[in-house]
């Protein structure tokens, strides 16, 4: 089965070719069912892998769409983030991933941090994750919340004003909370920065 996913990202012309199961406006969409992909960079790394019981893919748009996806994202041969949505599309040749509703993003630390939000777009060219809408992170040591954020290569996520956040305490209780501009959270350090239009507002706190 996963031999067949990989020739529909390889060769195009093989699902145009195949017998439609729904034929709509004139567009023409196969459904898929127990989809099982992955998609490699053209060194034969793998980048991502894609599960979804319930898949179509678009011959006209060359468009996949998947319902309760669950994502793999690797570095090497590790996986780095796994994210789960209600629903998501591939598009622009398997370069634009959209994911939207209930998205959750894991990351595969000791620690386990997560990262919510209603809508998540990646643009692999570009390497990086851009979520917008009720934006929530939350560990061990912090919650915050904003209406944006970006997490790039470098393993910062950057939320963006308003930003705020509760700190926690031994317990896992809110020890205090406090609202501020962006603020940038170091996966690696585990340290959260802030940072404001007043130069004078820059402050770093490490767990």
């Amino acid at each position: 089965m996963n031999n067949i996913f990989r020739l529909l990202i390889l060769l195009p012309v093989f699902v145009l070719g195949c017998s439609p199961n729904i034929v709509k406006e004139n567009k023409v969409t196969q459904q898929i069912d127990s989809l099982d992909m992955n998609i490699f960079s053209k060194r034969g790394d793998k980048i991502y892998s894609i599960t979804s019981s319930s898949s179509t893919y678009d011959n006209n748009e060359l468009k996949f769409g998947f319902k309760k996806p669950t994502i793999n994202i690797f570095n090497g041969e590790v996986t780095k983030y796994i994210i789960t949505s209600d629903e998501s599309t591939l598009s622009e040749n398997n370069k634009l991933l959209k994911l939207k509703g209930n998205v959750k993003l894991k990351t595969l630390t000791e620690d386990e941090d997560y990262l919510y939000a209603d809508n998540f777009i990646w643009n692999i060219e570009e390497n990086k994750y851009h979520l917008e809408g009720n934006i929530k992170f939350k560990n061990k040591n912090i919650i915050l919340n904003s209406g944006k954020a970006k997490l790039g290569e470098n393993n910062i996520i950057e939320f963006f004003n308003p930003v705020k956040y509760i700190i926690k305490d031994d317990n896992n209780e809110n020890k205090f909370e406090i609202k501020s501009e962006n603020a940038y959270y170091n996966l690696e350090t585990e340290s959260i920065s802030f940072k404001g239009n007043d130069k004078r507002v820059r402050s770093i706190i490490y767990f």
